[in-house]
């Protein structure tokens, strides 16, 4: 069946919670707290106990959520409900709050199941080079590196700069994943990189990854930070002057399984 079809069958249960704040702002408060009271809800919308109570019965009608001695918690069909909201809430909020760094990049280089999940992503701020900080990015990139107890990247190019620093923490022990294309393994084959990467595929906690296809955008996660780089809108110029970086969990998630997603295609090298 077509999801416009369906649309039109379930338009009016669908826009009455997007369309009532309450309802949706009680769903969102039951979702992250399990259980609350009549007096918390009022707390978290700012509004009466008569304003709540004609949209809490209309929210049990419809199964969402229940009282169980004296607060309220979501049924289980209430959870699918309001994780979907949870999503859609997520989501919207990072594409708008940083629009004009999704705008100005190639974000079809994100694989479909992470940019379906893009609203983890909300925690996050855009750093950019400017006239007064030209190195702001890579200063942020430095910053991050220094205190990862283990260091997850993905790249379609490379810097001297970059490969030290990274050169830096492996020798000091720290697990370190690369996963490179085909062109930038011709780079690594080739002066100032193969000396060290010589050394470096020695050592036990070092892997290099290689994908046979083109991945247009550059990220590394750590155990405490994500930093996500894209390709210009145009598909071909990467960006080194703009980066994503995010210090939450959630963001670190969504980016370790980005990792994963191309891991999976992966082989591993042996540039030695």
């Amino acid at each position: 069946m077509d999801i416009l079809d369906i649309y039109e069958d379930v338009k009016k249960d669908v826009q009455a919670i997007y369309r009532s704040r309450l309802q949706a702002q009680m769903l969102l408060s039951l979702y992250d707290e399990d259980n609350n009271t009549l007096a918390k809800l009022r707390e978290v919308t700012g509004s009466t106990s008569q304003a709540l109570l004609p949209k809490i019965r209309i929210l049990e009608s419809n199964k969402l959520i229940e009282s169980v001695e004296h607060e309220y918690r979501l049924t289980p069909l209430g959870k699918i409900v309001a994780s979907r909201v949870a999503d859609s809430v997520m989501t919207m909020g990072t594409v708008l709050e940083h629009k004009e760094f999704w705008k100005s990049h190639y974000m079809e280089a994100i694989p479909q199941p992470l940019l379906e999940s893009i609203g983890s992503l909300y925690d996050s701020k855009i750093v950019s080079d400017t006239n007064v900080e030209i190195f702001n990015v890579y200063h942020h990139f430095l910053d991050m590196i220094k205190k990862a107890d283990h260091i997850y990247g993905i790249t379609a190019i490379m810097s001297s700069g970059h490969a030290d620093i990274l050169g830096e923490k492996i020798q000091e022990g720290i697990p370190v994943k690369l996963i490179v294309t085909k062109s930038v393994v011709e780079e690594l084959r080739q002066q100032p990189y193969i000396e060290q990467i010589h050394q470096l595929q020695k050592l036990p906690n070092f892997q290099v990854f290689m994908v046979d296809n083109d991945i247009n955008l550059g990220f590394t996660v750590t155990d405490k930070c994500l930093s996500l780089g894209l390709y210009k809108s145009d598909g071909v110029t990467y960006d080194t002057t703009t980066d994503l970086f995010s210090y939450d969990e959630n963001a670190i998630k969504w980016g370790e399984n980005l990792f994963e997603y191309y891991l999976h295609d992966a082989v591993e090298l042996d540039l030695i």
